[in-house]
């Protein structure tokens, strides 16, 4: 865990602001947010930015249903309450309809009696629907509802707060809630100084690891307990929290999300300022899917888009609420990297190699060091040890004026970003003085250090005083935690600098293929293979020369025209699997093989009760790498691309890569590199490279038809489709549409 934050182990907030091109205020690369702004499909474009001051700052608050008698639930929660008020500065109304007084506080009967309008309403009360009219009459700008009893309880506690959420938009007022906590109204230390990590969770009690990294000297700014988000959502907070500039990251505990659109905005938004989102999602699994909505009543969404959306929108997405912690804390504080090097540096050869071997396996850089810098801490370090990286010293060096000299060398190398000092348990003196010439070499660079106390006890000087106390170091209690922590701060400030919001980019307009394409749609039905087709060639995506024909001699004809050798398939809107049915022939090479092939298609339709719509006639095409691209529709998210290994590679390996629209060449790339079999597209065993460039356009084709078409196409599966030899194009041979 992170040290202190006292000293100047900070991050230059106004400098990552200027250089990732945000201004102040609601403005994004230069170019204001414009409310309402909308991509092609009507989806806006911005994330809307709440003023939540007045949420987290009251000057005034009503506690309805407070209460001072002993023994009751309300009592402790208006306790809280009255001191959480009192540190912020804010005037508590306690609102009860028999009582006069609350812990000796003027007390009135109902919200329309409030002596002043009040920013907070914390509604201490079973059913907070009845009091949304008299707050909105109130005009009382937020409201807490802890009441439970909501989605999370089924289709008629769902139905409950659908009715709740209806009413608090036509108030004007923000609700936090329902099945929310008091975390929001905790006790922050005021005492840390630095950038702050700020927290989300839909269960207060997953918050508490995170919350109490203030004892490790861990700044938190803010909780936000969203509950069941009948209004106020994790998006909201996301949003709000990127442009606070106390907030260095944004940790957040998701077990499902309202919106999936919100939630890309609010990242997008995150992305641009350069703050960093770090998120347990919920959901990997089945059970942990269906726990979580019992929970909170939430959508977890398919794990595999979630998975998707956060990467390509920077949200840094971990397993454990550890790994939550520390990584949160070290990129709301570590500066940004000036070189990705990363150099293991330990008093034993066995730790430096074990960990040297965990931090490579999970991607980090670790250069060999020059031959040059190896003579130079040889100077300090015997001949028989290897300093190439990780750096061995033997030990005894670290005990006197030596082990300085090293650490400084290192830190000196300028393709070194990031030194990392595995201790894995006390041996006083040597780790003692070893710590503290950590910590004063890291108050001297700009460079990253870190250290992994291994010690289970954690009560010793050298972690609890000398590592926790330093402003500078970086000091985590687990190798895979530490390796986690520092490859999410170099990937993430990879990330932001190259970053461009795909929003921006979005088509506003619908493209001339648009218009095309909707003459083809067929509501509620299965286009055809012909049918889909056509929908592939009013987007541009190239199709083989094919005829549709009705008869025997018509084909005969087509084929000449096509070309021998031909393929013919049956063609029909019920036909999904054409091969496992005999509907397919391939190679043709003469006309009466042609004849033969027709009326055997037609036969087996006959027999097996298909409707054709007619037998295509279609030209051969040559070999190249099988893909698959295609569109489905997320309940989270709305339209994804998928692309894989395609042909009957797409169901046996299952080897996909999916992103959610908008998105540009680069992250269409990025998904190619994603697949597994991604080798086969460089060209295997003597097979030519294939065109990657064909395939990208046909991915980003794909992604145009998906937004245009977005309420209209249920799913488009173009498998295969043949991408051929570098500068030869992509093929589609077959495709599957579905209209809504």
């Amino acid at each position: 865990m992170l040290g202190s934050t006292h000293g100047t182990f900070t991050t230059d907030l106004r400098a990552r602001v200027v250089a990732c091109g945000e201004q102040p205020g609601n403005v994004v690369h230069g170019v204001a947010a414009v409310p309402g702004d909308s991509d092609v499909s009507g989806r806006p474009l911005h994330a809307a930015v709440p003023d939540l001051d007045r949420f987290f700052r009251p000057e005034s608050v009503a506690v309805v249903g407070a209460s001072d008698a002993e023994g009751r639930p309300n009592t402790g929660i208006t306790r809280q309450l009255v001191a959480w008020a009192e540190r912020v500065g804010a005037r508590l109304h306690p609102v009860h309809p028999t009582r006069e007084t609350v812990f000796g506080m003027p007390c009135v009967p109902s919200v329309g009696a409030l002596p002043e309008p009040v920013d907070l309403a914390v509604l201490l009360v079973a059913d907070p629907l009845p009091l949304v009219a008299e707050l909105a009459e109130a005009k009382v700008r937020f409201a807490v509802a802890f009441a439970s009893g909501f989605a999370e309880t089924g289709a008629d506690g769902a139905a409950a707060q659908a009715r709740l959420a209806e009413a608090v938009k036509g108030a004007g007022l923000r609700l936090l809630g329902p099945n929310t906590n008091l975390n929001a109204f905790e006790k922050f230390r005021d005492d840390l100084e630095g950038p702050a990590v700020a927290l989300i969770t839909q269960s207060g009690h997953q918050g508490r690891p995170v919350f109490t990294m203030q004892e490790l000297g861990v700044r938190l700014s803010h909780w936000a307990p969203t509950g069941n988000e009948a209004d106020l959502e994790t998006a909201d907070f996301i949003s709000y929290f990127s442009q606070r500039p106390e907030v260095g990251s944004i940790a957040c505990y998701v077990e499902g999300l309202k919106d999936g659109r919100s939630f890309l905005l609010a990242a997008d938004r995150a992305a641009r300022a350069g703050v960093p989102v770090v998120a347990v999602k919920v959901g990997r699994t089945e059970t942990g899917a269906r726990t979580a909505a019992s929970h909170t009543g939430k959508l977890t969404g398919a794990d595999q888009v979630v998975d998707a959306a956060m990467r390509q929108f920077g949200v840094i997405r971990v397993d454990g609420l550890d790994e939550l912690q520390d990584t949160a804390a070290l990129l709301a504080r570590a500066r940004r990297p000036v070189a990705d090097g990363v150099v293991v540096y330990s008093i034993s050869g066995g730790t430096g190699a074990h960990f040297a071997d965990l931090a490579t396996a999970a991607g980090l850089s670790l250069p060999t060091l020059s031959d040059a810098k190896q003579d130079e801490l040889h100077q300090w370090i015997p001949e028989y040890l290897n300093v190439a990286n990780p750096v061995d010293n033997g030990g005894h060096p670290v005990g006197d004026w030596r082990g300085r000299k090293i650490i400084d060398a290192i830190l000196a190398d300028p393709e070194v970003g990031v030194l990392i000092c595995p201790i894995t348990g006390p041996f006083p003196p040597m780790s003692d003085k070893l710590a503290q010439d950590l910590v004063d070499a890291a108050e001297a660079t700009d460079k990253l250090v870190c250290v992994v106390w291994g010690s289970p006890v954690g009560t010793e000087d050298a972690y609890r005083h000398t590592l926790l106390g330093s402003s500078r170091v970086a000091t985590f209690r687990t190798f895979a935690n530490c390796i986690t922590a520092v490859r999410a701060h170099l990937d993430h400030h990879r990330f932001t600098t190259a970053y461009r919001s795909p929003f921006d980019e979005a088509p506003r307009t619908p493209s001339p293929s648009f218009r095309k394409a909707q003459a083809l749609m067929r509501p509620g039905r299965r286009l055809s293979e012909h049918g889909a087709k056509q929908l592939l060639r009013a987007y541009g995506i190239r199709v083989p020369r094919e005829q549709l024909v009705t008869s025997a001699a018509a084909a005969v004809r087509a084929a000449g025209l096509v070309g021998y050798p031909v393929v013919m398939k049956a063609s029909g809107a019920q036909l999904a699997h054409k091969t496992e049915l005999g509907l397919v022939k391939v190679g043709l090479t003469s006309a009466s093989q042609v004849r033969d092939a027709y009326r055997e298609l037609t036969d087996i339709a006959r027999h097996e009760d298909i409707d054709l719509d007619g037998i295509l006639v279609c030209q051969m095409v040559a070999r190249g790498v099988e893909m698959v691209v295609g569109v489905t529709q997320d309940a989270l998210f709305g339209p994804t691309v998928t692309v894989g290994l395609g042909g009957v590679l797409v169901e046996v390996l299952n080897d996909t890569a999916v992103r959610v629209p908008p998105f540009g060449e680069a992250q269409a790339r990025d998904m190619l590199g994603e697949l597994r079999g991604h080798a086969l597209l460089e060209g295997v065993r003597g097979a030519p490279p294939a065109d990657v460039d064909a395939l990208v356009e046909v991915v980003l084709r794909v992604q145009r038809m998906a937004l245009e078409l977005d309420g209209e196409l249920s799913e488009l599966d173009i498998n295969p489709l043949m991408v051929l030899p570098r500068g030869q194009g992509a093929v589609a041979l077959d495709a599957l549409a579905v209209c809504r």
